[in-house]
């Protein structure tokens, strides 16, 4: 072995022996303090050793060289050392401001950054609500396993609700929630108390129930008190329907995992969250598609105008189709849909305008269903009122995807071996492609990945916490500044 080869592997060595150091720190913290730590957004909690180097070397995207772990380290020490009530703490971010800030008292610089939360000793800002997951299909058991991941700060996770399919439903359901085709193996233990009809899974009970009329469960005779209830069924789309869940005992207000009927608020997290009120005791998510395009349309046409556009989503087969030719009551959809791409209506282009009303009118959209089981693309056809380039508008999206208010939603990638598959996983709503993107003049083409299931549940998960008052403050929190000028 060369000298150069031994210097490599003892360089490695040191940043993983301090990476394995973290995770005491990180864990403490979290389970503590409530304080949840992140590097650019990507959660450092529960994380393996490698994927915390992996976390510090993606800011080379971002500040154009790796983040080094010598420098969060004595971050996450002065951290633990404020004894901090809950919070949500950005290191990569944080770090930044720090060395910008020029100071050299770090106990100071985050004395003032972090403020009231200093010696607060874990206290947070609300008591934990009650989830109950009305259905337990792939956005069920997603907002499951995202909901256990975060072990009961701000929501818990308390039922399901679900028709009995068999005898060892609850083993079946347990099954499910385990293992994922598509998601991977669940990251954790999971047990059944079959005469109690209850899961354990890392620590959170949740108590399987069973019925098929959502009016006659009382959750209250389980300790469940003031409940969000989310509807992952698509059953029920407008308020009529959804209204049922009201009439439940210890239900509190309703979320719809899919686009509303009528006048129910169709929510975009990073969007138009900010429009619920107390008042409203039952919205909607709106759909996977309106949630990925939105914020990219938003950031557009506040920076360069949108005068029209069309969309087109390329998008992965779902259970609503067949796996092979029957009859099916939709057009197209009744032909297998793992061996045909399959041409079908969207409702996605002018949901858009429910949560950016200055589009209204202005987007039309088709979809294509394609032999994949997850991730899809939605590609924007624009006809934008003020011209750009290539450059200057994938330069737009980037920053706009790392220091605006819409970094939960929109992520930008520019390599050019990504595939669908790079994107299962993925907690942003869209993530656009910069090498795709084509501009002419005023006409541009902008293509968006999604997970169009766990990105969606990330955003159905926003959306809850928005409703229960439960997200913890972000430090630092992200200037929002107005669009350039052009």
């Amino acid at each position: 072995m060369t000298q150069q080869s031994v210097e490599a592997l003892q360089e490695w060595s040191g940043r993983e022996e301090l990476a394995e150091a973290m995770i005491p720190l990180i864990g403490r913290l979290y389970r503590n303090n409530n304080v949840v730590t992140s590097i650019y957004g990507r959660k450092l909690i529960n994380q393996s050793a490698i994927n915390i180097l992996k976390a510090h070397r993606v800011v080379r995207r971002i500040e154009g060289e790796e983040l080094p772990l010598e420098q969060t380290m004595p971050l996450l020490q002065a951290i633990e050392a404020l004894d901090l009530g809950a919070v949500a703490i950005d290191l990569g971010r944080l770090n930044k401001k720090f060395a910008e800030s020029g100071s050299t008292d770090l106990t100071a610089f985050l004395t003032e950054e972090l403020g009231e939360k200093v010696g607060k000793a874990g206290a947070t800002d609300a008591e934990p609500t009650d989830v109950v997951l009305y259905g337990f299909g792939r956005i069920g058991r997603l907002l499951a396993r995202i909901l256990i991941e975060r072990g009961g700060y701000g929501l818990r996770l308390r039922a399901i609700v679900v028709r009995k399919g068999s005898d060892d439903d609850i083993v079946k359901r347990a099954s499910l929630l385990r293992r994922d085709s598509v998601h991977g193996k669940f990251d954790g233990s999971i047990t059944v108390d079959e005469e109690n009809n209850t899961i354990l899974a890392n620590g959170t009970l949740i108590q399987v129930i069973y019925s098929n009329d959502p009016t006659t469960v009382d959750y209250t005779a389980f300790g469940i008190n003031n409940a969000i209830v989310v509807d992952n069924t698509g059953r029920w789309r407008d308020e009529a329907g959804l209204s049922q869940h009201l009439q439940a005992k210890g239900v509190s207000r309703v979320l719809l995992t899919a686009p509303g009927k009528g006048d129910l608020k169709n929510v975009v997290h990073g969007i138009n969250h900010k429009d619920i009120t107390a008042d409203d005791k039952i919205i909607t998510a709106a759909s996977c598609t309106t949630n990925a395009i939105t914020p990219v349309l938003k950031a557009l046409n506040d920076r360069f105008g949108v005068i029209h556009g069309h969309v087109e989503t390329v998008h992965s087969f779902t259970n609503d189709q067949n796996l092979i030719d029957n009859f099916h009551k939709g057009e197209r959809r009744g032909r297998s849909a793992a061996l045909n791409m399959v041409i079908t209506e969207t409702g996605a282009a002018k949901a858009v305008a429910k949560a950016l009303p200055e589009l209204e009118g202005k987007l039309t959209g088709n979809a294509i269903r394609v032999p994949t089981p997850d991730v899809s693309m939605a590609i924007l056809n624009l006809n934008l009122e003020n011209a750009t380039t290539k450059e200057e508008l994938n330069n737009f999206l980037r920053e706009t995807s790392l220091g605006s208010e819409l970094h939960k939603q929109i992520d930008y990638i520019d390599s050019p071996e990504v595939v669908s598959s790079d994107f299962v996983g993925s907690r942003r709503a869209g993530i656009v492609d910069g090498l795709a993107t084509i501009v002419t003049g005023k006409n541009a083409v902008v293509y968006v990945w999604y997970d169009n299931e766990f990105g969606y549940s990330c955003q159905v998960v926003r959306v809850i916490e928005t409703m229960a008052g439960t997200h913890p403050l972000a430090v630092p929190a992200i200037a929002v500044t107005a669009p350039a000028a052009v």
